[in-house]
């Protein structure tokens, strides 16, 4: 055992997930992995045991069923050794939008947006609590840029990235660090989801190389960690212009552009 905080991360079992799960334990932390597939858990968990010394607890879990977030949520806020919590499981829908049915955009916000959501909020409770912890949520530039077509996807990304930044807000000044990750493209087996040839991506990211810079961001503690952004300044302008809109907000009457006559 560690005295350092254990990590609980979802959608452990390969991609971003598993190699969180791999710096973590190189680190000394203890690890909850939550996944579908067990035997992808099972190999990596023991993998990293052996390699790190570390505990590997494995779960199962699907989180776009009621019972195993609930499940998870229970953890969350009963295991006061968990410190850290990396929502990382996600997914995507292939096609554009007239493409996609109800069926499955219910599927992609339930566990892109409500799992996420519901898992912070129950790590939240306790961490804020015991004035410390730290939750890392994984976005995606698509939230910030509708160019890219990914509609539903891209908006439950979007609803990631408010998120994290609101609930760094809030809960700040009680010890608990929020970092929203935007990933571009980086090589996952998400783009097999999506009906895509990851091969013949522009401007593919090594996963390992994502992780790194993402755990790089987390170190300096920062609120939006983009991995592929050359120039910081670009982000700190776009909050400025959007900070800069804020207090327009408060009138009570239309703008004058709206006004008849």
């Amino acid at each position: 055992m560690t005295t350092k905080p254990t990590v609980l991360i979802t959608g452990a079992s390969s991609g971003i997930g598993a190699t969180y799960a791999e710096r973590f334990a190189a680190r000394g932390h203890d690890l909850v992995l939550a996944a579908r597939d067990v035997a992808k858990l099972e190999a990596l968990a023991t993998r990293l045991r052996a390699a790190h010394g570390v505990s590997a607890e494995i779960v199962r879990a699907d989180l776009t069923t009621e019972a195993d977030v609930a499940a998870l949520e229970h953890k969350l806020a009963t295991d006061t050794a968990i410190g850290i919590l990396v929502n990382n499981a996600g997914s995507i829908l292939p096609g554009g939008f007239l493409a996609q049915d109800g069926a499955g955009i219910d599927t992609l916000i339930r566990l892109n947006v409500t799992a996420v959501a519901r898992l912070a909020r129950a790590a939240a409770g306790r961490f804020a609590a015991e004035g410390n912890g730290a939750i890392v949520n994984i976005a995606s530039v698509v939230g910030l840029a509708p160019e890219f077509g990914a509609t539903v996807y891209g908006a439950t990304k979007a609803f990631v990235i408010y998120l994290s930044q609101s609930l760094q807000n809030e809960l700040g000044k009680s010890g608990v660090y929020v970092q929203a990750v935007l990933p571009a493209a980086t090589r996952t087996e998400i783009w097999d989801k999506g009906g895509r040839d990851v091969n013949t991506i522009p401007g593919l990211m090594e996963v390992g190389d994502l992780v790194d810079a993402a755990l790089t961001g987390f170190d300096r503690r920062e609120a939006i960690t983009i991995p592929p952004l050359p120039d910081a300044a670009a982000w700190d302008a776009h909050e400025a212009a959007r900070k800069a809109l804020i207090p327009g907000f408060g009138n009570a009457q239309p703008a004058a552009r709206y006004r008849a006559g």
